[in-house]
């Protein structure tokens, strides 16, 4: 088991920045892939930013090329996301998720195991 608990979402403006975290604790150590999903109520979840799990191999929607960053404190069990240059596009639910099974890569294959419960994150314009 693995619990993912999320923080650090927010409302800003257009161009502002927010800085996600997740927090994980459990059985950590056998979660190939960590990512960040987003959802609104109109759109189907989507994989916003995901990295191996301490090998920092990283992957980004192209929505997110180039104003988004993924990265991990591994000895303290902790995924950031970095959002810079926020649209208000980018308004959603965003969530931390972990992943046992290294088939398919980040967006395919074997869904995510675990997820946590959301942080919500809106930008105005």
């Amino acid at each position: 088991q693995v619990q993912l608990v999320e923080s650090g979402g927010g409302s800003v403006q257009a161009g502002g920045s927010l800085n996600l975290s997740c927090q994980a604790s459990g059985d950590r150590y056998s979660m190939y892939y960590m990512a960040w999903f987003r959802q609104t109520p109109d759109k189907e979840r989507e994989g916003v930013a995901a990295m191996t799990n301490g090998g920092g191999v990283k992957y980004y929607a192209d929505s997110v090329k180039g104003r988004f960053t993924i990265s991990q404190d591994y000895p303290n069990n902790i995924l950031w996301l970095q959002m810079n240059s926020l649209k208000p596009e980018d308004t959603a639910m965003y969530y931390c998720a972990a992943k046992s099974k290294r088939y398919g890569g980040p967006w395919g294959g074997d869904p995510y195991n675990y997820w946590g419960q959301g942080t919500q994150v809106t930008v105005s314009s």
